[in-house]
């Protein structure tokens, strides 16, 4: 509410404007004293010798209009805040309407989710509605990091592969996006001195099938088991109780398996957060948001298979 001032202020101020408009309007609905009464009376403004400019006043229609807008704008300022501190006799407000348009629109998604909330997860990812909603709450949160398609980005997930770092049955996912998750690769170079990081980097590399030096993979190999293994497994295969990453595909979060990657992950570790949303989306948007996205994960391994399966064009 403003101050008592500011409030007169501005009743003042609309109620002089309201006065001058109808002033302004009566007075230049009828001649001026010494003008002729009959139609086309001039100004005695000539121009060009033949252009004259006519006082004639404004038409009864036009003036109609501009006194029921006058009336109008009364009206309104009686019923509707507009006279300073004056509520209105409606005592309508926009903090009232806008509390009233949220609460509606909580009504009815509640409806919505209501809907699924007693279906598993994995068939919601089979339901072509569910989906459909799935989508538009993924793309209002989660496409910023995961892109619209959830194909991810470097050091963001790709989520519609069948690489998941924590697992990607339903619930797990679904926990990982209630929760969150905070991955760390804590940093190896003082633990791996004498060229210990590049050994264990070519080593890394050749368990991809990546180009690499046999030579240091080789004596990069017992160092990776000595330290390495403890997270991502004595074969590199990784471990999704504490999402340590599977070394022996080809799906890189942070580089396409390039060597200075593997390198800078060794020596500087990473250190990657996917904040808990379930305080800002609740449990039926992120249900609806995990169906979608495994629903792009099904859709992605057909097309692979599909791929597979199909002979190559003969030439």
């Amino acid at each position: 509410m403003m101050s008592t001032f500011w409030s007169w202020y501005i009743i003042a101020l609309t109620t002089t404007n309201i006065v001058g408009v109808v002033w302004l309007l009566i007075a230049t609905a009828r001649r001026r004293s010494g003008d002729t009464t009959a139609d086309n009376a001039t100004t005695g403004h000539v121009w060009d010798e033949d252009l004259t400019e006519l006082n004639n006043p404004l038409p009864r229609w036009w003036f109609g209009l501009f006194i029921l807008s006058v009336i109008f704008a009364i009206g309104y300022l009686v019923l509707y805040p507009g006279l300073g501190n004056f509520a209105g006799n409606l005592g309508w407000t926009s903090a009232a309407a806008a509390a009233k348009e949220t609460s509606d629109a909580n009504a009815r998604l509640e409806s919505l989710y209501a809907g699924f909330r007693q279906t598993p997860v994995a068939q919601l990812a089979h339901d072509p509605k569910a989906v459909k909603v799935g989508r538009n709450v993924f793309a209002n949160n989660c496409a910023a990091c995961h892109g619209s398609d959830a194909r991810g980005a470097t050091g963001y997930p790709n989520l519609v592969d069948s690489d998941w770092l924590y697992g990607g049955d339903p619930e797990t996912v679904l926990t990982t996006v209630l929760g969150g998750r905070h991955g760390i690769m804590p940093p190896l170079a003082a633990t791996l001195p004498d060229g210990g990081v590049d050994q264990v980097a070519h080593y890394v590399l050749s368990l991809s099938g990546h180009e690499h030096d046999s030579r240091l993979a080789a004596l990069g190999k017992p160092r990776f088991e000595g330290i390495c293994a403890a997270c991502h497994g004595v074969t590199g295969t990784g471990n999704q109780a504490i999402g340590a990453p599977n070394l022996t595909d080809d799906i890189w979060l942070h580089g396409g398996g390039d060597l200075d990657a593997v390198r800078l992950a060794i020596n500087n570790g990473r250190s990657g957060v996917m904040p808990a949303w379930e305080p800002v989306i609740g449990n039926d948007r992120a249900r609806l948001a995990v169906a979608w996205v495994l629903a792009q994960g099904a859709v992605d391994a057909a097309a692979d298979q599909v791929a597979t399966l199909t002979p190559a064009a003969q030439p």
